[in-house]
């Protein structure tokens, strides 16, 4: 058993958050041995907002917790590596036994979807015979393409494969005999087994090219992974004889204080009182990791969940400041759980109640003293002013304001140019990065080692990593530190660095408990997202960290360290980037 990673990712910076629970794996997945062994079992903490627009059905959320099983290498791989892993007979196998044996879910109320193949994978004829002899009729047994039966990566590259997944019939009535994939009504997913044995990566030539987008390859790993996950949430819905996640105990206390604070009592498949409490969640376990609300990254997706939540309760009548009630019922859930929580109790409360405050002054300062609205006006007070367009049609109607023919549309026109925009801009700030396990990505990621034991050299021990992100192009590390660097001191840690990378010194790994890693000097945040059993990686004498990989052999294949900039990342938190030459 692991605990649950970090909520924003340490290997792959293509994406903002940990999506699901093979992305703290991506090391381990591309061959990386993992200290636990082969076999892995957790609980996932995740967000994902690729699905926001549907936050408020009976099924998807933004923040979920995803159980998971791995079988890090296969004894079938053709080079050895791996023994002691397992692949699709087992894996299928001991799903099936699980939802059958352990959970008592029917047999005939279950059906499964398997990979239809195409140009980069074949069809997956195996995992449908596995289900075959296990019971499951030919009818039940859906092909699906990639859309719905393949799985990763998780960011922009890297581990991935087709999948088999498992659904259980919630509908009314008896099952009907033909399955014929996800969009059937009364179906949900329940679980999901991934056969890893590929690695998504962009074909370099072709960026070579200008303005033309970039063209992916799928190769083989060296060796096959399991990577199953199940939803929580839902699996608990199931469990309590309903299809509606909202009235399981994760939800409950949520709902029920909003019914309190607004006044009003909850109807059947109520949206706002579904959303308000997803995105009230989520943004605490955000909130936990530290990150504020924020024009940027992970920030930007805080402000957007906490400003839809407070939109949402404005419909509901809430005129007065509730996130800081509305949490309380989170940490009740959860405290005993991810000690996170407690820990950062005091910022989770300060910050989201000053977001709150902030968003609602904005929405309180817009002079409404319009002849007529547009789209343009709309988008701008979307834009400038940070009002939904909810907010916005609501008081342009209880104004008695005139709105423009087709101004929505203009609006959603607008809104889509935006959106297009940030999803470009976002696309080239976090292209590459660890998932690629490249040379380069490789030694940029071994150069953070060497700058921060430099920087605890020049600053002082106070200093702890806070976050990195690594491309091909520049390494970018978040450090506690409440001044800024002078130059001296800038020029100092970059002049360790490359006497370091000058010495040529080892990297060597070591496996040993955890409590061993901390007496023996090791730096790492020691808290619960760390195993039993723990890497521990040195140069030479210089530099010792906990951390999964990877790394290149000795410091001398890195290159020439340079700092570009040094700038605030955040309170009591400064940001260097840097690059190799």
């Amino acid at each position: 058993m692991i605990p649950s990673a970090s909520l924003v990712p340490e290997n792959d910076p293509t994406v903002l958050f940990t999506t699901a629970g093979m992305h703290p794996l991506v090391p381990y997945l591309l061959g990386e041995n993992h200290p636990e062994g082969q076999r892995l079992v957790n609980i996932q903490l995740c967000i994902r907002t690729d699905d926001i627009e549907e936050v408020g059905d009976n099924v998807h959320l933004t923040f979920f917790e995803m159980m998971g099983n791995w079988s890090l290498g296969d004894p079938a791989s053709p080079d050895g590596v791996g023994e002691g892993g397992y692949w699709k007979e087992d894996a299928i196998k001991w799903s099936f036994e699980f939802l059958t044996n352990e959970l008592g879910i029917k047999k005939e109320n279950l059906a499964v979807s398997c990979f239809a193949g195409d140009d980069d994978a074949s069809r997956d004829d195996e995992s449908a015979e596995i289900w075959k002899l296990l019971g499951v009729p030919e009818s039940r047994i859906a092909y699906l393409g990639k859309e719905d039966n393949w799985w990763g990566p998780a960011g922009e590259m890297g581990p991935c494969g087709p999948d088999t997944e498992m659904f259980v019939w919630v509908g009314e009535g008896e099952a009907p005999e033909k399955f014929n994939g996800s969009q059937d009504k009364g179906w949900v997913e329940i679980w999901n087994d991934v056969f890893v044995e590929y690695n998504k990566q962009i074909n370099n030539e072709k960026l070579k090219i200008k303005n033309k987008e970039p063209e992916y390859a799928f190769t083989e790993l060296k060796q096959k992974n399991v990577d199953t996950g199940v939803g929580f949430e839902r699996l608990l819905a199931y469990l309590n004889s309903t299809d509606d996640i909202y009235k399981t105990e994760v939800f409950v206390p949520l709902i029920k204080k909003l019914e309190e604070v607004s006044g009003q009592k909850y109807k059947e498949n109520q949206k706002e009182f579904r959303i308000i409490a997803d995105h009230i969640k989520a943004s605490t376990f955000i909130l936990a990791e530290k990150i504020a609300p924020s024009n940027k990254l992970q920030g930007y997706i805080l402000r957007r969940l906490i400003r839809r939540a407070i939109t949402k309760s404005i419909g509901l009548g809430i005129k007065k400041n509730f996130c800081k009630d509305l949490v309380k019922p989170v940490f009740g859930i959860y405290q005993d759980v991810y000690s996170q929580l407690n820990e950062n109790r005091d910022f989770i409360l300060a910050e989201l109640d000053k977001e709150e405050k902030k968003f609602r002054k904005n929405i309180g300062s817009v002079k409404w003293d319009f002849d007529k609205v547009t789209g343009e006006i709309l988008f701008d007070l979307y834009q400038s002013h940070g009002v939904p367009i909810e907010v916005s049609l609501e008081e342009i109607q209880s104004r008695d304001i005139d709105l423009e023919s087709g101004a929505e549309d203009s609006f959603k026109k607008l809104l889509k140019q935006h959106q297009e925009k940030s999803r470009t801009a976002s696309a080239g700030m976090f292209k590459g990065g660890l998932a690629d396990d490249s040379k380069t990505t490789t030694k940029m990621h071994t150069a953070t080692h060497l700058l921060l034991a430099a920087l605890r050299e020049v600053l002082g021990d106070h200093v702890i990593q806070r976050g990195s992100n690594i491309t091909s192009e520049r390494i970018r590390f978040d450090f506690s530190h409440d001044q800024k660097m002078t130059e001296d001191e800038i020029k100092k840690v970059e002049q360790i660095v490359n006497e370091k990378i000058k010495q040529d010194l080892p990297i060597e790994c070591e496996e040993m408990p955890l409590e061993q890693a901390k007496k023996s000097g090791a730096m790492g945040i020691f808290n619960d997202k760390y195993g039993s059993k723990v890497k521990v990686y040195s140069a030479g004498d210089f530099s010792r960290e906990l951390c999964g990989g990877p790394h290149v052999k000795s410091t001398g294949e890195i290159g020439h360290f340079k700092i570009t900039k040094e700038e605030s990342s955040s309170s009591g938190v400064r940001r260097i980037k840097a690059t190799l030459g």
